[in-house]
């Protein structure tokens, strides 16, 4: 809403906006509407003697032909249905809204859909007319999620495939959520550098010296670690700020993503929406944290379901599980690639427990702006050590029962269309 205050005269003639002034909350294109309506001109509003008669496009609801002629179905934003007019293409400057409509014709169920001189078949408006609640649903479910988020990378959503809209019982948050059983030990100490990067190299230096581990950030910030190897970042505890090198997963997510429906029976996928750097922080795997009793019982229902969303937190003892199919972040929709382009590491910065480790994505290789992002939920890091991760899920898996529990269940066909697709995801 744009607060500010509204000149309203107690003898309102049209286009004299003179006389008192009250405190308005509406949103700016509402007033504008409103002034529209009641032929006032408004400087502020930028509503003038040129554009006063100007009225805004909401939805295109039908299309057809008369000879050569295109004619339009306008439903004008700020009036009733029963207000709809039907209006000559040259009087529309709406070329979003018109590439839009026939993009959707062209996609509609036994389409594409041709218009006649009375109008649109009555599927094919009706057909319109849920991709417009459609699109509606997701918009305010992308409002909701930007205003739920801690990280700075901003969430579109995206469905120009079906009809589907927001996933029903799913809540987004930023970290994890502890379940019953489970405790969280937060950590005693921190390091008292002043350069952590150049400390790091000392015996002992900053919190990976203190844990006998490798400090695993370059300078940009790109892990340089292997994979298998664990993350020790700097923690509440320690004397370094914030910009501290060695804090990277913590600041949370960076880059732009969509989250989008595929167009292969994968379900939602997701996307960035910016060019990604080899070896870049992407994404967290957030989730309820759950016993691993626990989640083989989960593991029997969501199977009965056809989806679930169970990571196995085994770095060093199979005793807890990461649950993300009603709590989690955008993670959540990553889809599975037998070639990914994210790659996982085990992290620990506020709790040390070997057991309990945060998931963080980092970048396989350079990601193009738009490319989808993968991982493997098969994914054996290092086998030797038994330092890995399994994903015991199937993101977009769409019907079917897959009977057993997570630990034994049939063979799960794999879609990600990769060169090096193994055909199957367990």
């Amino acid at each position: 809403a744009v607060a500010l205050w509204c000149r309203l005269s107690p003898h309102a003639v049209p286009g004299d906006p003179a006389g008192c002034s009250v405190c308005c909350l509406s949103p700016w294109p509402r007033l504008q509407e409103l002034c529209r309506l009641q032929r006032l001109r408004c400087r502020a509003l930028g509503v003038t003697r040129r554009n006063l008669g100007d009225f805004e496009v909401e939805l295109l609801c039908d299309y057809r032909r008369v000879r050569d002629e295109e004619f339009y179905l306008v439903k004008w934003r700020g009036y009733p249905s029963s207000a709809n007019t039907w209006e000559p293409r040259r009087n529309l400057r709406c070329r979003g809204l018109l590439q839009q409509l026939h993009a959707d014709l062209a996609r509609a169920p036994g389409g594409p859909v041709r218009p006649g001189p009375r109008g649109l078949p009555a599927r094919a408006v009706s057909y319109l007319a849920q991709k417009a609640e459609q699109r509606r649903a997701l918009r305010r479910w992308e409002r909701h999620l930007n205003r739920t988020r801690s990280h700075r990378g901003r969430i579109a959503v995206e469905n120009e495939v079906d009809l589907h809209g927001p996933p029903r019982d799913f809540v987004y948050v930023n970290e994890y959520k502890v379940g019953a059983g489970v405790a969280l030990t937060p950590v005693a100490a921190g390091c008292e550098c002043r350069d952590c990067l150049a400390e790091a190299t000392l015996a002992g230096g900053c919190c990976p010296g203190a844990s006998r581990n490798r400090f695993a950030y370059n300078e940009a910030g790109q892990v340089r670690i292997r994979a298998g190897l664990p993350i020790y970042e700097c923690n509440s505890r320690c004397r370094c700020g914030a910009e501290c090198p060695n804090r990277v997963v913590q600041r949370g997510i960076r880059y732009d993503l969509c989250i989008f429906r595929t167009g292969d029976g994968r379900g939602w996928g997701v996307r960035t929406l910016q060019r990604i750097r080899k070896n870049s922080f992407v994404m967290e795997y957030v989730g309820e944290i759950i016993t691993s009793e626990e989640a083989e019982r989960r593991g029997q229902v969501y199977d009965r379901q056809g989806a679930t969303y169970l990571f196995d937190l085994d770095y060093v003892e199979d005793v807890y599980t990461v649950d993300a199919a009603h709590y989690g972040n955008i993670s959540h929709f990553v889809n599975h690639s037998c070639d990914p382009n994210l790659q996982v590491y085990n992290v620990f910065i506020e709790n040390l427990d070997q057991r309990l480790p945060r998931i963080a994505l980092f970048a396989t290789r350079p990601i193009r702006a738009g490319e989808e992002l993968t991982f493997d939920y098969n994914m054996h890091v290092d086998p030797v050590d038994a330092e890995s991760t399994r994903m015991d899920s199937n993101f977009g898996l769409v019907g079917g029962s897959l009977g057993g529990s997570p630990r034994a269940r049939g063979r799960i066909e794999c879609k990600c269309g990769a060169a090096s697709c193994r055909k199957y995801l367990f």
